[in-house]
C-alpha cells in the first residue's frame, strides 16, 4: 500500500518506520529539510519538502493514489486541514493526529465528520487508555473507548443474595439500554440466550448506557465493589485524560501537581479527583499521605527522568504496581529490568494504532474476554449488506453473538430489538470463536 505521512516529528518518523517494516511504500512530507535528511539516512522512504496543507504538495506526494494518508504534524489545525484536503484529492483512508480534547472528543462538534476524516487519534488519550488497560480489564476499556464514555461495561460476580439467581434471562425485565453480554462458567465465557438461567457465583459481563447501568447493577450484586486507590503524578494532558478515564465508581484518585496554578485549574476541571499541590516523591509527603497503601502509582509528568525516578522510588517504598510515561526511545532500553511494572510511550502507542488502522478490516477483534476465544469485535457496516435497514429483531444474528453498541455520528447507544441498522454504522459485538465469517457476511 502507498502511504503518505505528513510530519517528520517523533510520531511521523516512528509511524513511517513501523509501516515501512510492514512492506508499505512510504512518502514522508515535512517543511524542514533537516528532518527529512535525518529520516533518509535511516529509513527506506521517499521524502518531500513542502507544506502538507497545500493541495499541490499533496498531489506531488501521490495522495490521489494512496491507500492511507496520515497527518502527524505538531499543529492540530494543520492536521485537520491536510487530512481533509487529502480526502478530497482521493486518499482512500485519512487519519489526523490531534492533541486538543475539543477536536478529539467530538462532544460539541463532529470535527471528523465535518472534515471527512476517517479517524482522529490523540497520542495522549491513547496512552491514558493503555494505562487504564493495566489498571482495569482491557476488554472493558476497549468497549468504553468505543462508546466515548456513553456506555459502561463491567464484569461482576452474581451475589448469592441477588434477585436474578435461578431466573432465565427472558424473565429479568431489564431496562432499555442494558445487556448481559456473556456468562462465564468454569472459566469459559458464552453469549447467553433467553433461556440461560443465572446462578450465584457466576461471572457475567454487563453493558449499559450511563443513565441505566448504576440503577440496574444492584439486581446482580448488592455488595459494594472495593475502590482501588490510584496516585497520578504530574499535571500533563495524559494525567488529565487518565483521571477522566478511570471510573469514579471503582477508583479513588489522587493527582499530585507540584504547581499551584495548575493544581487549582485541574481541581476545578476534575471534581471527582483529589488534586494535591505537593511532590509525592518527597519522603515526608510519601509517609504522611500513606502512599505505601495505594494500589498503583502512575508517573505522568512531562519529564521522562522525573517519571523514571518517581516510579522507581514508589516501587522501592512498597507500591505494588508502578507505571511510567516515557517519550525518549533511548530510555526504553535503559530502564528495562529496573523494576518499573509498565512503561508507555505516546509515540509508540500512536504508531501502533496507525498501523492497526492501516490494516483496516470491516470486522476486527479489539479484545478477548477469555482464553477460549470469546471476543469483542468492532464492525463497520458496508452499503447494500444483508443487515442494512433491518431491526435487531429482524436480524438473524448467529447463535453466540450479541450486539452491544451502535455508533452513528456522535450518537452511541446500546441497541434494542427495534433499533434499525444503517450503512456506515459502527458496531460492537461480543461473539464466540468461529463467527467472524458470518459477521462479515451479514455486515460487510
Amino acid at each position: 500500500m502507498h502511504i503518505v505521512i505528513a510530519g517528520a516529528g517523533e510520531v511521523g518518523r516512528h509511524t513511517a518506520a513501523v509501516l515501512a517494516d510492514a512492506n508499505h511504500e512510504i512518502t514522508l512530507i515535512d517543511q524542514a529539510t533537516a528532518k527529512l535528511e535525518a529520516v533518509s539516512e535511516n529509513l527506506d522512504a521517499r521524502t518531500l519538502q513542502g507544506d502538507a496543507t497545500r493541495a499541490e504538495t499533496l498531489r506531488e506526494a501521490g495522495v490521489a493514489r494512496c491507500g492511507l494518508f496520515v497527518a502527524a504534524t505538531d499543529a492540530d489545525q494543520d492536521n485537520l486541514l491536510a487530512a481533509s484536503i487529502a480526502k478530497g484529492i482521493g486518499a482512500a483512508q485519512v487519519i489526523a493526529r490531534v492533541h486538543h480534547s475539543a477536536y478529539h472528543t467530538g462532544l460539541h462538534f463532529d470535527y471528523a465528520g465535518h472534515f471527512h476524516i476517517d479517524q482522529l487519534i490523540c497520542p495522549e488519550y491513547l496512552t491514558s487508555l493503555a494505562i487504564v488497560g493495566v489498571l482495569r480489564d482491557p476488554a472493558v476499556e476497549a468497549v468504553e473507548h468505543f462508546a466515548r464514555g456513553k456506555i459502561i461495561m463491567e464484569q461482576v460476580e452474581i451475589g448469592p443474595e441477588s434477585e436474578v439467581v435461578g431466573m432465565p434471562l427472558k424473565d429479568l425485565s431489564l431496562p432499555a439500554g442494558f445487556r448481559i453480554g456473556t456468562v462465564n462458567r468454569e472459566g469459559r465465557s458464552s453469549v447467553p440466550t433467553g433461556e440461560t438461567i443465572l446462578e450465584a457465583g457466576e461471572q457475567i459481563t454487563l453493558i449499559g448506557t450511563t443513565d441505566v447501568f448504576d440503577k440496574t447493577l444492584p439486581k446482580f450484586r448488592r455488595e459494594a465493589l472495593r475502590y482501588r486507590k490510584i496516585v497520578i503524578m504530574g499535571g500533563s494532558s495524559i494525567s488529565v485524560w487518565l483521571a477522566r478515564a478511570l471510573d469514579r465508581r471503582f477508583f479513588r484518585i489522587r493527582l499530585y501537581v507540584n504547581e499551584r496554578a495548575r493544581a487549582e485549574e485541574l481541581s476545578a476541571k476534575l471534581p471527582h479527583v483529589t488534586v494535591i499541590d505537593d511532590d509525592p516523591t518527597d519522603p515526608d509527603t510519601f509517609a504522611e499521605d500513606r502512599l505505601a497503601e495505594i494500589d498503583a502509582f502512575v508517573a505522568a509528568s512531562g519529564e521522562d527522568e522525573i517519571n523514571i525516578l518517581a516510579a522507581l522510588q514508589a516501587r522501592h517504598l512498597g507500591v505494588p504496581r508502578t507505571v511510567a510515561v516515557i517519550n525518549r526511545p533511548t530510555y526504553h532500553q535503559m530502564i528495562a529490568g529496573l523494576g518499573i511494572d509498565h512503561v508507555f510511550s505516546p509515540r509508540i502507542i500512536a504508531a501502533r494504532e496507525i498501523e492497526r488502522l492501516a490494516q483496516r478490516k470491516a470486522v476486527q477483534e479489539i479484545a478477548r474476554l477469555d482464553e477460549h476465544g470469546t471476543g469483542i469485535y468492532s464492525i463497520e457496516m458496508g452499503p447494500n449488506v444483508p443487515a442494512s435497514g433491518k431491526t435487531l429483531r429482524e436480524l438473524e444474528l448467529p447463535r453466540g453473538c450479541v450486539l452491544v453498541g451502535v455508533q452513528r455520528g456522535n450518537d452511541v447507544h446500546v441497541p434494542g430489538p427495534n433499533d434499525r441498522l444503517a450503512p456506515g454504522d459502527k458496531l460492537v459485538a461480543i461473539a464466540q470463536e468461529g463467527l467472524v465469517r458470518k459477521l462479515n457476511a451479514l455486515f460487510t
